[in-house]
């Protein structure tokens, strides 16, 4: 941890979570007052029982429910317009959220438009809008961006082909979060483990942060020992409630903290990655980890130590070094028993494009928050040696 004159940690939502918190919304929706609410809604849980228990809840609630499920993979502007459209037709006094980070991203976006107008390549930044958006239930089908939580929406820019960075530390995060493990109890193996090591890495890239501090340590700490104790079994066993429910937990209190802290070379990769590729964020973020972890190992030992610990390895006496190399070595054993691809050539990425890749990861600047200074060199190294 770096020492810091001043710091500051929040947490504006309000988080229920555990079996059947989904009845939950029914007094959330009663103290909200509102009568017209927009569902942002994934396409694939159009049909789900999750979205059976929502649409039965508004209903007992006296709340008309206008479903809204134009959403790609990767969310895109022009899904936020055209929900901002139907927002505003049916004059929505909030939104709910259910999906992963695609629909809570493009659901967030849609209530920043519906209060502060404008278009969404305007959003692009840290504060750039100073009206509180419609408010905003997350219900998320995924344990692993933490956007129910988080400051940030990330959206692409089809103009530019490029994605969009919206924060707002006190207006970014939903209103209200439901963690509950019907949820996620369909989500393909394959999604749960990109999600999964996905929010294994907020939690890793925060705690190794320039920029963490006690707050976030706390957090980020036991938010990676809850992923690694539980992500195996939930791949195995989605419907296993206690492994989800702690994928779920986990993954939130990751995302709490990386908007004050910043994340570093891995999630600086999978960003130019995926805007080059078809290859979803959590994928992304699974293949360069072992690379870039191996590359800021040098930078803090003592915090790869920390995290050997919290993933289960005894490195009670070990020396410092050895103990660091402990946390890389448990890290690579996770990805390999949840079947992460180990190269990039293996999701189709070709070698003529790592320079190019390398050059716009170093102009995204997470040098801010990653541990180790990393040159447009240095990323040239861990593309090739990812490749």
């Amino acid at each position: 941890m770096t020492l810091q004159k001043t710091g500051f940690f929040s947490c504006p939502t309000q988080v229920r979570f555990g079996v059947n918190a989904i009845d939950g919304l029914r007094d959330i929706l009663g103290d909200g007052g509102w009568r017209n609410v927009l569902c942002v809604v994934d396409p694939a849980l159009v049909d789900s029982k999750i979205m059976t228990r929502i649409a039965a809840v508004a209903e007992a609630a006296g709340v008309t429910l206008t479903q809204f499920s134009e959403i790609d993979p990767e969310p895109k502007d022009k899904s936020v317009v055209a929900g901002a459209a139907l927002c505003q037709t049916q004059k929505s006094e909030a939104i709910i959220a259910l999906g992963g980070g695609s629909a809570i991203d493009v659901a967030k976006t849609i209530g920043i438009l519906a209060t502060n107008g404008g278009v969404v390549a305007d959003l692009e930044g840290v504060d750039r809008f100073s009206i509180a958006p419609l408010p905003l239930i997350a219900i998320p089908s995924t344990a692993g961006t933490g956007s129910e939580v988080s400051g940030a929406a990330v959206i692409t820019d089809t103009a530019r082909n490029v994605k969009m960075a919206i924060r707002h530390a006190r207006f970014g995060p939903a209103m209200h979060a439901i963690l509950d493990p019907l949820a996620i109890s369909t989500v393909p193996a394959h999604v749960a483990v990109h999600a999964g090591v996905d929010a294994f890495v907020h939690a890793f890239e925060s705690y190794l942060s320039k920029l963490a501090n006690p707050w976030s340590d706390a957090v980020n700490l036991h938010a990676m020992r809850l992923i690694s104790e539980n992500i195996r079994p939930y791949v195995a066993n989605r419907e296993n409630t206690q492994a989800a429910l702690g994928m779920q937990n986990g993954s939130a209190l990751a995302a709490l903290s990386f908007g004050t802290t910043g994340l570093g070379n891995v999630h600086c990769m999978a960003m130019v990655l995926g805007s080059r590729y078809p290859v979803p964020h959590g994928l992304a973020n699974a293949v360069c980890l072992p690379h870039a972890a191996r590359f800021n190992l040098i930078a803090n030992p003592a915090r790869f130590g920390d995290v050997a610990r919290v993933m289960g390895m005894n490195v009670r006496g070990v020396p410092e070094r050895e103990a660091a190399q402990m946390g890389l070595d448990a890290i690579g054993t996770l990805c390999d028993d949840l079947s992460v691809p180990k190269r990039l050539r293996d999701l189709d990425v070709t070698e003529d494009s790592l320079d190019t890749m390398a050059k716009h990861a170093f102009q995204l600047n997470y040098n801010r928050w990653n541990p180790r200074h990393t040159t447009e060199a240095d990323f040239i190294s861990m593309f090739r040696s990812a490749y």
